[in-house]
């Protein structure tokens, strides 16, 4: 158990320096572009952020780990949500640009449902996979075709506020690619470590692989968001912490499950317990976002308290089936017969009273 608790915490510790590493090289690179700071959230830094999922579910994948790879991505886009957004309000509420509530949002919605639908025989096929990384490359040409769209003075004045200027030199690209090859080489050994460390410790306990997936590998993947959009709050900048999640959330289901149900052989085999309980949650989960971000565009300290809740509530009701315990029946009536409608009822409430400020509020120009 000692070993694999430091195998576990060696891997995480790589996973957020290679993540790291790579975040800063593509950003920097990107910023040579004129790319603006809210499509830089949601492409280079919500993907590299998101390459320790990539990493672990890949690897999980082909060592036949299939549970780890899928309770990886659905409990990360749950964490990311619940937990990151939940947190980064709480520290200031989190401004939400025009562009997440119209597009963004909506298309996270749509491949959650898109995921769902895939998983209803129970497989997640090497074909759905090739569909989902389409879906993925299409949504990021949009995005950078976008960019290139808005790219002028403005947009890269607005990106020096909010990552510092950048000095191009001659060693500028060359440094920069280094630091992206050092944090892909990284991510791949600290993914090869936590998942290692992961499994030994699932089977140490006794607990399934699914729900060391959706809970330990799941919050340890999602270190790197966490970071990323603490720091972003921190400064001010809630398009890169709002845009990091929601990007990360889209990548995370049509690239990351898209290339590991591309690798998995015969395709992804869904559990019950994923198809009834994790798979709606999760859009549930992305269907939340819509109500609370369009509350005067802005992710409010008591919706935040609220994400977070629900996390806890969900952590556990995990727990409690992983352990068979006496209360879980009592538990889920109490959650579906009144703490969840009386929140849909809240935030329908709150909703219908801040649209006509949202209405009558000037577009948002990003």
């Amino acid at each position: 158990m000692t070993v694999a608790i430091l195998l576990l915490i060696a891997g995480g510790g790589l996973l957020l320096v290679g993540a790291e590493a790579l975040v800063r090289g593509a950003s920097k690179l990107a910023s040579l572009l004129g790319i603006s700071p809210l499509i830089i959230g949601l492409t280079i830094v919500a993907y590299g952020t998101s390459a320790p999922e990539m990493a672990v579910s890949v690897q999980s994948s082909l060592a036949g780990q299939g549970d780890i790879a899928l309770g990886n991505v659905i409990g990360s886009n749950i964490f990311n949500v619940l937990v990151i957004l939940g947190l980064s309000s709480l520290v200031s509420p989190l401004p939400v640009a025009q562009q997440l509530v119209r597009l963004d949002v909506p298309i996270m919605v749509g491949i959650s449902g898109l995921l769902l639908f895939f998983s209803v025989d129970r497989l997640l096929q090497p074909s759905d996979g090739i569909i989902l990384i389409m879906g993925g490359v299409v949504y990021t040409l949009f995005l950078v075709y976008q960019s290139r769209r808005e790219a002028n003075a403005e947009v890269q004045s607005e990106y020096d506020r909010e990552y510092g200027p950048t000095a191009i030199g001659r060693w500028t690209w060359g440094v920069n690619l280094a630091y992206i090859a050092v944090g892909l080489v990284t991510l791949v050994t600290g993914s090869r470590l936590f998942v290692s460390g992961a499994v030994s410790i699932a089977e140490s306990l006794g607990v399934s692989q699914l729900v060391i997936g959706l809970t330990i590998v799941a919050a340890g993947t999602s270190l790197p968001e966490l970071a990323t959009s603490a720091v972003a709050t921190f400064r001010g900048e809630g398009d890169i912490a709002v845009g990091n999640v929601v990007g990360s959330n889209i990548f995370n289901i049509l690239t990351v499950l898209g290339v590991t149900a591309l690798t998995s052989g015969p395709g992804v085999v869904i559990p019950y317990s994923v198809l009834h309980f994790d798979l709606p949650i999760m859009v549930a989960v992305a269907l939340a976002c819509l109500p609370i971000f369009l509350t005067g565009n802005v992710i409010s300290r008591w919706e935040g308290l609220l994400f977070v809740g629900y996390y806890v509530a969900y952590a556990a009701y995990l727990i409690l089936r992983a352990a068979s315990h006496d209360g879980l029946g009592l538990f889920s009536q109490v959650m579906l017969m009144f703490v969840i409608p009386l929140t849909v009822v809240t935030l329908l409430l709150v909703m219908i009273r801040s649209w006509p400020k949202h209405r009558r509020s000037p577009v948002d120009p990003k």
